[in-house]
């Protein structure tokens, strides 16, 4: 009973942050220029305060993907761990090190850094609908 409730977790969290990714990166994203004069300054309101809730999300599915492999050990247990740390590792450079280099950016800086953050956004969602998918097949 205590696996089924934690795979429930772990899927329902992992459902949430790709979901959230696919509706930023598909909806929210391309309307951004048709809605907002100044896009840099919406890309920051939406952003705002949003740090901790991910951060939460991964510390969720790193402690309730730990329990599951320890109780229940399979091949795709190893794909899911390489699939997550490269979602974390660059969920920490898009949060620590691209948004305050984007921040302080010159104008002429923003687009070459809109490019990064679009294609780590992109990889970022590759990695998690991997992950879940592997999860969910395997």
């Amino acid at each position: 009973m205590v696996t089924r409730a934690l795979v429930l977790i772990h899927a329902g969290v992992a459902a949430l942050w790709l979901g959230s990714m696919a509706y930023s990166l598909f909806v929210v994203q391309p309307k951004l220029p048709a809605i907002a004069t100044d896009q840099e300054d919406a890309q920051r309101t939406l952003a705002h305060g949003n740090r901790r809730p991910v951060v939460a999300m991964i510390t969720v599915l790193w402690v309730t993907g730990i329990i599951l492999t320890i109780s229940e050990p399979s091949p795709a247990a190893a794909v899911k761990i390489v699939l997550l740390a490269a979602a974390t590792v660059l969920f920490w450079w898009v949060s620590w090190r691209g948004w305050p280099r984007r921040v302080f950016a010159l104008p002429a800086e923003l687009p070459a850094l809109r490019r990064r953050f679009r294609a780590a956004a992109i990889a970022m969602f590759a990695l998690v609908a991997a992950a879940f998918a592997v999860g969910y097949l395997w």
